[in-house]
């Protein structure tokens, strides 16, 4: 319910200030978001779903993109606007508090966290260990694969 509030506070603050925003701000927030939101994808998985190293990414993100079109803009029209770039990465900034705000912050906990040490040992009992082997005369769909094996068709 939280963030359902939060959310809400947010479009409608969001409402307000785009009435009193210029169109061209209002696009470089938005190509910020864009590029947050593939910077924070790229952190995230490079990361492994570290939430920092996520909100960084999002607004390294923008913050390239906005540096690049600024630049582009410099050598093309004269002029560098620091309030577009502004407007750019407070767009990457979103962008990373909202995938912050939305995400899971519980940690996840390595098995090193519970044994004490990286040197786990893992062996399995193979008098205890039962393995089911199925033959398929075609590649299974993930519906097949699915249903329980009383309810499967299986061809010898």
């Amino acid at each position: 319910m939280k963030k359902v509030t939060v959310l809400l506070i947010l479009l409608s603050l969001a409402a307000n200030v785009q009435a009193q925003v210029e169109r061209d701000k209002a696009l470089h927030f938005v190509g910020g978001t864009l590029y947050g939101l593939a910077g924070a994808g790229i952190a995230k998985q490079i990361s492994d779903g570290d939430r920092y190293w996520t909100f960084a990414g999002a607004i390294g993100g923008s913050l390239l993109i906005g540096v690049a079109k600024e630049s582009i803009d410099n050598s093309q029209y004269g002029g560098w606007s620091n309030e577009d770039l502004l407007a750019t990465v407070l767009g990457g900034t979103t962008v990373g508090f909202t995938i912050d705000i939305f995400t899971n912050k519980k940690r996840k906990k390595k098995l090193s966290d519970y044994t004490g040490n990286d040197d786990f040992d893992f062996t399995i009992n193979q008098k205890d260990s039962k393995v089911l082997v199925l033959q398929f005369n075609e590649v299974p769909t993930l519906n097949m694969l699915s249903l329980p094996f009383s309810l499967k068709k299986i061809h010898p």
